[in-house]
């Protein structure tokens, strides 16, 4: 078994901590970002590995930094740094701190997708296929060279958190089987190519209303790459007032019409070509439901649009 420090923070990284603990490594010691104000009160709320790791009896650090840390990480003699969505630079200090080196379960097919927010970006893009891999770190941005990866196509409705949950199981085994092949000295690490290389930036709140002038496929994609968060949105009037629609998944509809016509009664929605059909909608203030659902408490239909999206 080795001796590891784990670093991560989302959701997303919790399947792989738990999965080696499960296996017997000794995990010396867990590092992830600080609590942030959740939920309604606004209270600060730990990391969802903070709180796994806790669970497991686990020395948890919280920096809001690692820079000057490389000691204290260092004095924990681990054989790898195991590095799961941190969100935080590991400086090289931090990265030469255990001596077999830092290994990074990465949400793409690298080179595609380096960067913050892979798995949302893969599906906006339209990317037939996506998946995970394990990468020995290095100072650029998820430039390091790929010791495994497993893929998995991307269905027509996967949205980015079905995806994410998906990924992280997967992820979790791929680590597990990369830590075996690292402490047998089986573990062999292939440089990324040059070409195909892709950034994945951090998504932003400005970039979720939803254009239906865009082609049917292009919208679906959007809608359903920004599910859960921050929410594909689109204004529509109902009861004579505009009101903000979040949109949190969609399929490719037959259909055509105006951009943002609601073509019949099951809120197929027309779309520069093509058109959409909206599966799942939230409003203002409620939870999120079904087309049908929603048609029947807001009396919207035929011949009604959706406004245009603003210009940016």
């Amino acid at each position: 078994m080795m001796r590891i420090v784990f670093m991560g923070t989302p959701d997303f990284a919790v399947p792989t901590l738990m999965e080696i603990a499960g296996q017997g490594h000794d995990i010396a010691a867990v590092y992830t970002q600080p609590p942030r104000p959740a939920g309604r009160g606004m209270g600060d709320r730990p990391s969802a590995v903070h709180e796994a790791a806790d669970a497991l009896g686990l020395d948890v650090h919280h920096p809001v930094s690692l820079k000057d840390r490389a000691d204290e990480i260092a004095a924990y003699g681990a054989d790898v740094l195991v590095v799961v969505a941190y969100g935080l630079i590991l400086p090289q200090a931090v990265l030469d701190a255990a001596e077999l080196g830092a290994f990074n379960l990465h949400a793409s097919l690298l080179p595609r997708w380096r960067g913050a927010a892979p798995i949302a970006r893969a599906i906006m893009a339209g990317d037939a296929e996506t998946g995970v891999g394990v990468m020995k770190m290095e100072a650029g941005l998820d430039t390091g060279p790929v010791a495994m990866e497993e893929r998995i196509p991307i269905g027509p409705t996967d949205t980015a958190g079905e995806l994410t949950t998906r990924l992280s199981r997967l992820g979790a085994d791929l680590m597990v089987r990369a830590l075996g092949g690292l402490e047998r000295g089986a573990l062999g690490l292939t440089a990324q190519p040059d070409e195909g290389v892709e950034y994945a930036r951090k998504i932003d709140k400005a970039e979720a209303g939803i254009d239906f002038s865009q082609p049917a496929e292009a919208v679906r994609a959007h809608i359903n790459g920004l599910s859960p968060w921050p929410g594909a949105h689109a204004s529509i009037e109902i009861g004579g007032k505009a009101e903000r629609l979040k949109v949190l998944l969609a399929d490719v509809a037959d259909g055509a019409g105006a951009p943002g016509e609601i073509l019949d009664d099951a809120l197929h929605v027309a779309c520069g070509t093509g058109a959409v059909k909206l599966l799942r909608v939230q409003r203002a203030g409620k939870g999120a439901v079904g087309a049908g659902d929603f048609l029947r408490g807001a009396r919207v239909g035929p011949g009604d649009s959706f406004l245009p999206k603003p210009a940016a």
